[in-house]
């Protein structure tokens, strides 16, 4: 019998095959020893790239914070864990090509690391366990130091099991010191799917334990069978049935609908939004009341402009859009949950006047929604043409029996790791190529690289997180510049934590 936080499937995700070692736990593996040829977080090739990066007499932004329990009066009042005694956890804020120096101390009853999502930084301080470092042990103190070369929207959590389900994530804001700066004042807005007080490590075996028997399974390794009608992929394409966990409520800023966060402005003022979905299940259409999105930026990289009335954001995903304030009053910003009825809300006021109830529908939310087709790179951070070195295919696919997720037939075994299954050379450009099996959507994230979309008429956006609709398959090109052993996993938690995940190797 489920559990009160697992949402009934209308879809079975079949099984990309059944070959493999044990359903994985997660990237927390035991001591390993390496081939030679791996090139490790601990090799003096990895420190050598971090040298070259660093430029001499780089700024130096020093921070200290610490993950610890929290009652958290802004995040719908309940027990939780967070970076500070805030949730979102305090903001940090520097300079690209400037240093961080972060002195993190773990308070929590359990293992924990840091990892900085979307940051190109030095492999041993990605905060991985078991492949770029130790997990920090309860009391235990660790200090990443790392060079952000690149400027943009990022934010840091935790890389141990569902962890970042509990509200551990905090935003890091890297400045570009030659942006012209077209617009008055920057508003970041953190959105997640709230599970108010509930254990995620329940919400995970919940899942793994009530399995979807009785359901019709297909019958191949060629993805599912939809039968003669197809299948609904719904208005954005996710597919019908878009995350696996009931959430009861969803939060911008940590505040619940009922008592939003609210930001104070003018009317005309030009807003510079910076869009961050920290959320471990849900993917969220984002819209303004009254106003509609120019997008100018996905994941830290700049786009060509495009205007729409809303935004698809998966799990992982970041977006900075441009609005300048046209009404005066209570502007509603709302982040729903795709294929869900509630969802976050925030204020942007202006003037006096009645607060928008939770309720709030903006007409923009049913508009023209931009997603991963509309976008295209700036000439400035486009990939010069070249032909691949090597692809690495990825089929994605999952068993819900016994909610199994698995890349190319396989959950994620640490013998991956230790055999170099996905391996690069420094120089290589390398082609991914993600083949969704299955009805689900999967928000497909690079640690430590950032790849450019291929669409049929030409390149797409540069991502370190692209969404990967049902019975889709998206090409992705990166420079292989940043040696070391990098993640690749789904950023929904749950897909990621029940096998969906891999390890890319460079090797000398």
């Amino acid at each position: 019998m489920s559990g009160p936080f697992i949402t009934r499937r209308r879809f079975l995700v079949l099984a990309g095959g059944t070959a493999g070692a044990a359903a994985g736990g997660g990237l927390l593996l035991a001591s390993r020893d390496d081939p030679p040829s791996i090139v490790t977080a601990g090799s003096p090739r990895v420190a050598a790239v971090e040298q070259r990066r660093r430029r001499q007499g780089a700024a130096i932004t020093d921070v200290a914070f610490a993950a610890a329990p929290l009652t958290a009066s802004t995040a719908a009042g309940r027990q939780t864990w967070a970076y500070g005694d805030t949730v979102p956890g305090r903001e940090i804020r520097m300079r690209a090509g400037s240093v961080l120096r972060a002195a993190f101390t773990n308070d929590l009853p359990e293992p924990t690391t840091v990892h900085w999502h979307g940051i190109a930084l030095r492999n041993d301080m990605d905060g991985v366990p078991g492949v770029t470092q130790p997990p920090v042990a309860p009391g235990e103190r660790f200090d990443y130091e790392f060079t952000a070369p690149d400027p943009g929207t990022y934010f840091f959590h935790p890389h141990v099991g569902p962890q970042l389900d509990r509200g551990l994530y905090a935003p890091l804001i890297v400045e570009d010191p030659n942006e012209p700066g077209d617009y008055d004042r920057e508003l970041v807005l953190v959105l997640d799917d709230w599970l108010a007080g509930a254990d995620p490590d329940t919400v995970l075996a919940e899942l793994r334990d009530s399995g979807m028997g009785g359901m019709d399974m297909g019958s191949d390794d060629t993805g599912m069978d939809m039968g003669d009608g197809g299948m609904d992929m719904g208005p954005s394409g996710l597919g019908m049935d878009v995350g696996d966990v009931d959430y009861p409520t969803y939060v911008i800023n940590g505040r619940p609908p009922e008592d939003p966060f609210t930001f104070e402005a003018s009317r005309g003022e030009r807003i510079r939004l910076r869009i961050i979905n920290a959320g471990s299940d849900r993917p969220f259409r984002f819209a303004v009341g009254g106003h509609r999105l120019t997008v100018t930026h996905s994941d830290g990289f700049s786009i060509e402009p495009v205007t729409g009335d809303a935004v698809l954001l998966g799990m992982g995903e970041r977006y900075d859009a441009v609005i300048t304030l046209a009404v005066d009053g209570a502007i509603p910003v709302v982040a729903l949950p795709e294929g869900g009825t509630s969802g976050g809300l925030a204020v942007i006021r202006t003037a006096t006047g009645t607060a928008p109830t939770p309720d709030v529908r903006p007409a923009e939310l049913e508009g023209r929604l931009l997603t991963l087709a509309d976008l295209r790179a700036t000439e400035g951070v486009t990939l010069p043409p070249r032909t691949p070195d090597r692809t690495l295919d990825f089929r994605l696919a999952g068993d819900m029996d016994s909610y199994r997720w698995t890349l190319n037939g396989r959950p994620f075994h640490e013998s991956q790791l230790r055999n170099a299954d996905h391996q690069l050379r420094e120089g290589d450009r390398v082609r991914l190529r993600f083949e969704n099996r299955s009805p689900m959507f999967h928000p497909m994230h690079l640690h430590g690289h950032t790849f450019q979309v291929q669409h049929q008429d030409g390149p797409g956006a540069r991502k370190d997180t692209a969404i990967v609709r049902p019975m889709e398959t998206v090409t992705a090109d990166f420079e292989a510049d940043n040696p070391g052993q990098w993640a690749l996993h789904c950023h929904n938690i749950y897909h990621a934590e029940a096998g969906m995940m891999t390890v890319l190797s460079y090797v000398r």
